[in-house]
């Protein structure tokens, strides 16, 4: 059986149609229909009951998907199985918004500078999303807001950096902190993400109930909308705020109880240990 059939069968399944998955794959929608006719052939049973433009995996499709991914992941790193130092091959590794722009461009240098061989694959996403995608066994490692719970023991956890809170305003906007909060629009970084816990328990804690004008889950974005003028902000003080520094007013917040720490996820049967040591190591390297 080919894997690359499987994997264009995974790619259907995951756009919804045959048209998605072929742009996808880089191929024709007939190609992949005939992949998918293919197998259907040696399995000896339907994968996909079509609708109009749509395509949905059978119940039967949907049972061998799991060892499906395993078989096309499996092949994936056969190539790099001769490497005796692992240094060659793949990685995927999520990220959150600020450590792609932040963080994440220095290690990929010092990675791909140790391991010329290696293929960083990078796929953006929110710490919630990533930490699921990296369970799944779809990512190789993840740098995400710490998690606000335990982590499972399958997973390994390397601290990278500590973020304190601060308080952003245009630059020209002047006031206490609890005074503008109370006064000006608030663009909120989103509670519902796992690094905007933070600013909603500083708020809960000083008895402040702002009004809020957007949840955001884009730190970029509630900078920019700051210096603007469009309202005040609680955030983090991420790798990168220097941008915005000069066009925002930003005010520390003591107490670590609302720093955001974020980290750097892998599994603990990872597949490339020698090459996630090298961009753990880098990520912890401080910037320059």
């Amino acid at each position: 059986m080919e894997t690359r059939y499987l994997r264009s069968l995974i790619a259907v399944v995951e756009c919804g149609s045959i048209a998605d998955a072929a742009r996808t794959e880089h191929l024709t929608a007939a190609a992949i229909g005939q992949r998918i006719q293919t197998l259907e052939r040696e399995l000896g049973f339907a994968l996909l009951s079509r609708e109009g433009y749509t395509a949905r995996p059978t119940e039967a499709c949907a049972a061998l998907m799991p060892r499906a991914r395993r078989l096309v992941r499996e092949a994936a790193l056969l190539a790099g199985d001769a490497d005796f130092d692992g240094l060659s091959g793949a990685l995927r590794v999520g990220a959150i918004s600020t450590a792609l722009t932040g963080m994440l461009p220095g290690s990929l240098r010092t990675l791909t500078q140790r391991a010329p061989h290696a293929r960083p694959v990078i796929v953006p996403g929110t710490s919630r999303g990533l930490f699921q995608t990296l369970q799944a066994g779809d990512l190789d490692a993840a740098i995400v807001v710490a998690p606000p719970f335990a982590l499972p023991k399958t997973l390994r956890c390397t601290p990278l950096r500590r973020e304190p809170l601060v308080f952003l305003a245009d630059a020209k906007t002047r006031g206490s902190v609890a005074s503008l909060l109370q006064r000006r629009p608030y663009i909120r970084y989103d509670p519902d993400a796992w690094g905007g816990r933070h600013a909603a328990q500083f708020l809960a804690d000083n008895v402040l109930d702002p009004t809020v004008m957007c949840d955001l889950d884009a730190l970029e974005a509630i900078a920019l909308l700051v210096s603007d003028g469009m309202g005040v902000s609680l955030v983090p003080r991420w790798s990168g705020i220097e941008r915005f520094a000069g066009d925002c007013r930003v005010t520390q917040i003591a107490g670590t109880a609302y720093e955001r720490e974020i980290v750097l996820l892998t599994g603990l049967d990872a597949d490339r240990p020698n090459m996630l040591s090298i961009l753990a190591e880098s990520l912890q390297m401080p910037s320059t």
